[in-house]
């Protein structure tokens, strides 16, 4: 195939000339005309082009002089060989996260689910096969959980690729670790007595989840901010040129737009906090079927509200095999909103260290570039923003997926819940990024102040208004005139104020005015802020 260009023949010819081989073979027969053909090109298609089977292979001069031959071998999971960053370069800051969201993590909770049950059905009194345990048997079985291994979860894991079923696994390793106890095993198929796996499965995440956010995520999130509290306390008196749509606005002062951050952060932070977690246990399609047909005396709906409550969850009496995931989806949305108020935070920070108005502290032995030496980029700020549009879209995929499955239920959940560790870790990176940043961050007043000094126009805002209260005709119109387009300066404004007719306090006020004092309640806000917080938040943990 050739492609002749009038216009650019030379640089066409340039580009073939380092390709010896192109073909691209394909069964249906083009007709010349049918192509997009603009009149200065020509297009000449080579007979086998017509040719074959649909297939498209390409190969450059001297490939083998430049590409390098990968080295056979196997690769074994590690930093360097993971897929994903967060189980490799990232897993020191994320790993916290690996007890309770990772496949042991998983494991582990149906561990604690399948023996809880048990437990839970030797106290029913109608359920006379399962005497109440001696003391020493429930410690055999609290111990079970407790000591719980990792050489434990892959014992589970070599069940499974004979049962080619993960739940059905770990009712026979726990079977196994019993058989040997006199107590217990007389009473060892009542380990999953009327479960589906999904009643093991949706306590399993449901649990995986609440300690996740309790133990790993809420405490960064504090962490953040409090930090922010804390810069807003810090510097509540610093005064800085707001801008709005980019342009020289009314100053704040940077602790209050930090209390601005903290407030929003804060306030979500309760939200995610409120959602109920939920679980279910109510058999095959959720109508306790099979409990009623071996027990038709006994309530189940109430004991199976009494077990999920006492794993610390929140019952859902109407389900289907599955319980159904709104509150995942209510869950993930309140982190994406929190993650999202963190961006908009992230941006800002990088937006003022580019006025100059925040330094960075070096760390020595530290790259900025590879080609320019000078640079101290705001690297951190850069990862967390990179790594919470990670986590939203992660997020928002659950979200949408998760609440929808045909019938009484598919299976299309399974794979995706496997994934929660994808949002929740890169939503963990980028917290610990955005703190890492902070950490760094350095004022620089007399940056913040020079752009103060060049912007007297701002002043427009309270003369004008006090022009109003006083009846001074046209106060908007007489500023606009002033003040746009033009040069403002210290004097400029001055010698307006001196030339209007007010009250001799009103004009003295005025003439004290300046960029850095007009800041309005932005000091009070900054350093109100830990008071503001202790009002906004309740509940702690989910």
């Amino acid at each position: 195939m050739e492609f002749t260009a009038s216009s650019s023949s030379s640089s066409s010819s340039r580009v073939l000339n380092s390709i010896s081989h192109f073909s691209c073979l394909t069964t249906p027969r083009l007709q010349k005309s049918s192509l997009f053909n603009p009149s200065n090109v020509s297009l000449r298609l080579s007979a086998p082009f017509f040719r074959g089977d649909i297939s498209c292979k390409s190969s450059l001069k001297d490939s083998a002089s430049f590409i390098p031959k990968m080295a056979t071998r196997d690769f074994e999971l590690s930093n360097l060989t993971a897929l994903s960053p967060l189980d490799g370069r990232y897993w020191g800051k994320v790993q916290d996260l690996s007890p309770h969201l990772s496949e042991y993590g998983l494991i582990y909770y149906r561990v604690l689910v399948e023996v809880k049950w048990l437990l839970k059905l030797s106290q029913i009194p109608e359920v006379t096969e399962v005497p109440n345990f001696s003391e020493e048997a429930q410690i055999y079985l609290q111990e079970l959980i407790d000591g719980f291994s990792m050489d434990d979860a892959l014992e589970v894991k070599n069940i499974e690729k004979v049962t080619n079923h993960d739940v059905k696994a770990v009712e026979y390793f726990l079977k196994k670790k019993c058989q040997s106890h006199p107590e217990i095993a007389k009473v060892l198929e009542f380990f999953h007595f009327a479960c589906t796996s999904e009643d093991i499965n949706n306590l399993a995440h449901a649990l995986m989840l609440k300690e996740s956010m309790n133990k790993v995520m809420f405490p960064v999130m504090d962490e953040l901010i409090t930090a922010l509290c804390n810069m807003a306390e810090d510097h509540a008196s610093i005064p800085m040129l707001s801008r709005t749509h980019g342009q020289p606005a009314s100053p704040t002062t940077l602790g209050k737009e930090m209390a601005v951050f903290a407030a929003r952060l804060s306030e979500q932070r309760q939200e995610i906090s409120q959602v109920k977690i939920k679980g279910k246990f109510a058999g095959a399609v959720g109508n306790y079927n099979a409990h009623i047909v071996a027990y038709p005396a006994i309530d189940w709906p109430l004991i199976a509200k009494e077990f999920v409550e006492s794993l610390g969850l929140c019952f859902n009496p109407y389900v289907t095999q599955i319980e159904p995931h709104d509150y995942m989806a209510r869950l993930f949305h309140a982190i994406m909103i929190f993650n999202t108020i963190l961006i908009d935070f992230d941006r800002d920070i990088w937006g003022y260290i580019s006025l100059a108005y925040f330094k960075q502290i070096t760390k020595a032995g530290e790259i900025g570039s590879s080609t320019m030496p000078h640079k101290v980029n705001p690297i951190d700020f850069e990862n967390s923003e990179g790594n919470l549009g990670k986590a939203n879209g992660s997020l928002s995929h659950l979200s949408e997926k998760l609440p929808i499955s045909r019938w009484q239920r598919d299976l299309t959940d399974s794979t995706v819940l496997r994934n929660v560790g994808e949002g929740l870790g890169h939503s963990l990176l980028a917290y610990k990024s955005a703190l890492q940043g902070m950490g760094k961050l350095q004022v620089n007043e007399n940056r913040l102040s020079e752009d103060l000094n060049q912007s007297w126009e701002v002043l427009a805002e309270p003369i004008q208004t006090v022009m109003r209260r006083y009846g001074v005709p046209e106060p908007y119109e007489k500023l606009k005139e002033l003040t746009r387009g033009r040069a403002v300066t210290k004097g400029s404004i001055r010698e307006f104020i001196e030339g209007l007719a007010l009250p001799k306090e009103a004009k003295s006020y005025l003439l004290e005015l300046t960029p850095h004092t007009y800041v309005g309640a932005a000091i009070e806000l900054g350093k109100s802020v830990n008071v503001t917080m202790n009002l906004i938040n309740g509940v702690r943990a989910i």
